[in-house]
């Protein structure tokens, strides 16, 4: 679509020469022709990722004059996006040390109910990574199941970070992470700031269920966090695809571009 457009289009069709299969490229973006550019801000919109990210995504893939505008009135306009904007910061997180290796230090933290649902969420503190899993209980079993299948995948860390909740201060839990190796840390009573990357993930994670709803949780989180784990970060300038797995993860806009 995007090639028979610019072909037929008055100014792109005069510049071809800088084209691939047919698609005009702006660096290694595909300039978008005016009659497909809603087509693309909808699926670059379709996990609500905000203005920041959606901008951090579309420049992974896409260029047209004005398009950064374009994306923070197509934000703007969204009644989803709007009502479940997130609160203010209430005072700064802990500062850690940054970390040198991927999957060697998680944050992780319980959230929820939301729609009925208890979620764990995870990250990994170099890549940024995230999983998001629903667990039905915040229980140190819970806990330790979703952990296996996820170390499974990922293989240990070194060191997990959380907050005193029961779940994570209980004999089952500390036996898990000992015979596994893994060392705990867990912040400060009446703290629960200190664990900033999980408290930041968590937030995250419920401006993305407040604003996808309960319709098709499933498919919508699973969109959300592909959308998340491709989509370069602020603080790393790369997707967290790219720096734990060593690639970037195929997308729709892959396969456009």
């Amino acid at each position: 679509d995007v090639a028979a457009r610019s072909a037929r289009d008055p100014v792109l069709s005069r510049v071809l020469d800088w084209a691939h299969k047919g698609c005009l490229l702006w660096g290694n973006r595909v300039v978008i022709p005016k009659p497909l550019q809603d087509q693309v801000l909808r699926a670059l919109h379709e996990a609500h990722p905000g203005i920041v990210r959606m901008k951090a995504l579309a420049r992974s893939y896409v260029w047209w004059p004005g398009l950064d505008a374009e994306i923070e009135a197509w934000v703007k306009r969204c009644p989803t996006c709007q009502v479940s904007r997130p609160d203010p910061p209430r005072g700064p997180a802990q500062s850690w040390e940054s970390t040198k290796t991927p999957w060697s230090r998680l944050h992780m933290d319980f959230a929820g109910p939301f729609h009925g649902r208890t979620l764990l969420i995870l990250v990994d503190s170099y890549s940024k990574w995230l999983e998001v899993v629903q667990v039905p209980s915040p229980s140190s079993q819970a806990t330790i199941t979703v952990l296996r299948a996820i170390f499974a995948t990922h293989g240990l860390p070194e060191t997990i970070i959380t907050d005193n909740g029961t779940a994570f201060t209980s004999a089952v839990f500390q036996d898990f992470l000992a015979r596994n190796l893994i060392r705990h840390i867990r912040s400060a009573p009446f703290h629960p700031a200190t664990n900033g990357q999980a408290e930041r993930m968590v937030r995250t994670a419920k401006e993305a269920l407040n604003r996808l709803g309960p319709s098709d949780w499933p498919k919508d989180m699973a969109c959300f966090l592909m959308a998340y784990r491709t989509t370069p970060t602020a603080s790393t300038g790369r997707s967290p695809a790219e720096l734990l797995m060593g690639r970037r993860i195929t997308t729709l806009l892959d396969k456009l571009h």
